[in-house]
C-alpha cells in the first residue's frame, strides 16, 4: 500500500511525541510504501539516523508554516502552530495524492482527540490514532492542587471544550474509518464525537534495542530500598502523594530514600511538602539529567512511583518495567492500562485522602516482601515484551491497514488490539 504518515512530531532516539513518530513511521515502512509529512527540524536527526541505517521503503516529505506565522515559542502556542500547520498539511498532501494515490492517510502524531486532522476531509481512507487527551484530573483531587495546577486544568478543560465545538474536530472523528485511542477514556471520547468504529491501542513502546538495554540491568540486592519518581514537576505528575506517601512508610524502613528525577514548577512546592513531612534527608532532588544518566538513577532504585493524574502514555513506566522494576501508580490514563497485578500495584484514584495511604501499603508491600518483588520484577520485563514491542505493534498495524482494504465490519475484530 501506498501510506501517507501524518507525523508533527518525529523524531529518532527520542521519547514522548517526537519518539512515537518516528517508531510509527519505521514500522509502517516495514510493510508499506510510506511518505512521512514531518516538519524541517527533524530533518538533522533523521539524516544522520538514515546514514547509518537507509530506509528505501520511507520517503521523507518536510513542511513547516512560513517563518511569519510560527507562533510557538518553545511549549507556548504550540496548539496554534499545530492547528496552523494542520491546515498548510492538507494542501501539501492533496497535491502528492495527485501523483503518488495514496490507499491510506494515518495520522499519528500529535494526536489529539480535541485537535482535527485536516487529512480527513482528502477522499483517501482515513485512520486516526492513536489519540489520546481524553484523560482529566479527577473533580475530587482539585482541592489539593496548587493554584497553577487549578488554572492548567481549568485552561485545559477549556480547551476540550472548544475543541469538541469545532466542527473540523468532528468532522475528523465521523470521517476516520478507524479511531484509535491510547485509553479507555478517549475511547469514550472518540465514539461521542461520532468516530463509528474505535478499538484501544496504546501508542508507546519499546524498541529491541531498548528492550535489550534495560533487560541487561540486574535487580538491586540490599538495602536502603529505594523508590524513584521521574518527569516534568508539575502537577498532574502527583508527586505530592509520592513525597507524602513516602513519609507514611519511612518510619518503619528509616534508611530508605526516594528520588525525584526532573524540573519545573512545582519544585519549589516540592521542597516545602518534603520540608513539612519531616523527610528532606531521605529526598533528594536531582532535577533534570541526561537519558543516560536518567535510566542509570532508575536502575539503582527498586520501584518506579507514578502517581499521575491523568497521562495518556506513561513512558517511563514502560522503561521502568523493562528494567524490571515494579511500577506503583494510580488506576488512571495510560499507566492504567500497562501495569497489571503481574507487573506492579495500581491504587484507584478516588480522593487525595485515599490515594496517600493506598500508596504508602503499595510501597510498604513491595519494601517488605522480596519475593513479591521479584515476581513482578520478571512479570513487568514480560509485559513489556509480549505487548509493548514496537515489532509487534508493526504487524498489527499491517493487519488492521489489511482490514481497513476489505469491505467487512471491521469493529467485530478489534478485540486484539485490546492491550
Amino acid at each position: 500500500m501506498k501510506v501517507l504518515v501524518s507525523a508533527y512530531a518525529c523524531e529518532p532516539g527520542r521519547g514522548s511525541e517526537p519518539g512515537v513518530g518516528w517508531n510509527w513511521a519505521l514500522q509502517i515502512g516495514r510493510f508499506h510504501e510510506a511518505w512521512v509529512l514531518t516538519r524541517p527540524c527533524y530533518c538533522k536527526a533523521i539524516s544522520e539516523a538514515l546514514h547509518k541505517q537507509p530506509l528505501e521503503n520511507i520517503h521523507w516529505v518536510y513542511f513547516d508554516l512560513p517563518r511569519w506565522a510560527r507562533l510557538k515559542k518553545k511549549d507556548r502556542g504550540i496548539h496554534i502552530h499545530y492547528y496552523l500547520w494542520q491546515i498548510g498539511a492538507y494542501f501539501v498532501v492533496r497535491g502528492l495524492n495527485r501523483r503518488v494515490g495514496f490507499d491510506l492517510i494515518h495520522h499519528v502524531t500529535n494526536a489529539c482527540y480535541w485537535m482535527p486532522s485536516f487529512l480527513a476531509l482528502l477522499p483517501v481512507p482515513f485512520l486516526w490514532g492513536p489519540v489520546g487527551g481524553g484523560e482529566s484530573t479527577p473533580r475530587a483531587f482539585w482541592g489539593s492542587l496548587s493554584f497553577y495546577g487549578k488554572v492548567y486544568e481549568t485552561l485545559r478543560n477549556l480547551a476540550q471544550s472548544l475543541g469538541r465545538l469545532d466542527p473540523f474536530v468532528r468532522l475528523t472523528a465521523r470521517r476516520a474509518k478507524i479511531g484509535l485511542a491510547t485509553t479507555e477514556e478517549t475511547g469514550a471520547r472518540l465514539r461521542a464525537l461520532g468516530c463509528r468504529n474505535t478499538a484501544i491501542l496504546p501508542t508507546i513502546g519499546l524498541p529491541k534495542s531498548e528492550r535489550d538495554q534495560l533487560g541487561r540491568f540486574p535487580l538491586r540486592q540490599g538495602n536502603p530500598f529505594r523508590a524513584v519518581s521521574i518527569g516534568n514537576l508539575l502537577h498532574l505528575k502527583g508527586f505530592e502523594f509520592g513525597l507524602r506517601a513516602f513519609a507514611n512508610i519511612q518510619p518503619q524502613f528509616p534508611a530508605s530514600e526516594y528520588w525525584i528525577i526532573g524540573e519545573g514548577p512545582e519544585e519549589k512546592r516540592l521542597r516545602a511538602v518534603a520540608q513539612e513531612l519531616g523527610i528532606t534527608g531521605s529526598v533528594t532532588f536531582w532535577g533534570l539529567l541526561p537519558r543516560a544518566q536518567t535510566l542509570q538513577k532508575l536502575v539503582e532504585c527498586d520501584v518506579l512511583l507514578h502517581p499521575s493524574l491523568h497521562d495518556s502514555g506513561g513512558w517511563v513506566c514502560l522503561e521502568a518495567m523493562a528494567a524490571g522494576r515494579p511500577v506503583v501508580c494510580l488506576d488512571l490514563g495510560g499507566p492504567a492500562l500497562q501495569v497489571t497485578e503481574e507487573t506492579g500495584i495500581k491504587v484507584p484514584a478516588i480522593s487525595p485522602e485515599q490515594v496517600v495511604p493506598d500508596l504508602a501499603a503499595a510501597l510498604y508491600k513491595l519494601a517488605s516482601d522480596p519475593e513479591l518483588h521479584a515476581r513482578l520484577s520478571l512479570g513487568a520485563q514480560k509485559r513489556v515484551e509480549e505487548h509493548f514491542n514496537w515489532d509487534k505493534k508493526g504487524r498489527l498495524m499491517a493487519k488492521l491497514y489489511e482490514s481497513m482494504s476489505t469491505p467487512v465490519e471491521m469493529a467485530d475484530g478489534f478485540a486484539d488490539l485490546k492491550c
